[in-house]
């Protein structure tokens, strides 16, 4: 048995919520619920999943403003991202209020996540990734059976993460894909934050910023 993946855009900023079920128990976790909560319980409903945890990338308010809400109203917890995201998390509610976006209150996961934890879904399992730059918490979950990740906003097709937000970092960022993801295989899918997915072979080839004719 295997994964089944949903991906719902939701916010303004079309952020890429994640649906991760796995097939042998029904059970589910969601990905960076940025908003929206009918929109995402709606797709949690048409898949027959049950939900049994959150899991956050990063603390950027499109990836995380309706965790707690859902965390509250689902009784799950909450794992995500590495504790380096804490400020982030704290400056929810001006963050939302700056943004625009609905209110929502400052709130802490229920566990960090750090360099090779596990994250289980159901019967599976995914593998963390701590990939700073684009926030300094920043992780990436690697599910190897099916050779997919779901990188956040690390990475694009064609593009990287911003680094221009407090404590970002572009060598960091660089680093991080070139040297976490990108050797993880070429045959690698990716689900990014924002955007269509891609492999990293076809980064590794034609993406201006990290491409291997660029650091060749």
């Amino acid at each position: 048995m295997s994964i089944q993946c949903t991906i719902v855009p939701v916010t303004p900023y079309q952020q890429n919520c994640s649906i991760i079920k796995c097939e042998a128990t029904s059970q589910a976790a969601i990905v960076d619920p940025g908003g929206e909560v009918e929109r995402i319980l709606s797709a949690v409903e048409k898949m027959n999943a049950r939900v049994e945890k959150i899991i956050l990338t990063h603390a950027h308010l499109d990836h995380c403003a309706a965790s707690d809400i859902l965390r509250q109203q689902l009784q799950v917890p909450i794992e995500g991202p590495h504790e380096d995201d804490e400020f982030w998390l704290e400056g929810l509610p001006q963050a939302c209020q700056m943004s625009g976006f609905p209110p929502a209150d400052a709130f802490l996961p229920d566990r960090w996540l750090v360099q090779d934890d596990v994250v289980t879904v159901g019967d599976q399992t995914l593998r963390v990734i701590h990939c700073p730059g684009h926030t300094p918490g920043h992780v990436v979950f690697l599910y190897e059976p099916q050779k997919v990740a779901w990188v956040g906003d690390v990475l694009f097709q064609g593009s990287i993460g911003r680094t221009d937000f407090p404590r970002g970092n572009h060598e960091d960022l660089i680093e991080s894909i070139r040297e976490k993801l990108f050797p993880l295989g070429d045959d690698v899918t990716f689900i990014p934050g924002h955007g269509p997915t891609s492999t990293f072979g076809q980064e590794r080839e034609t993406n201006p910023f990290v491409a291997d004719s660029r650091y060749g």
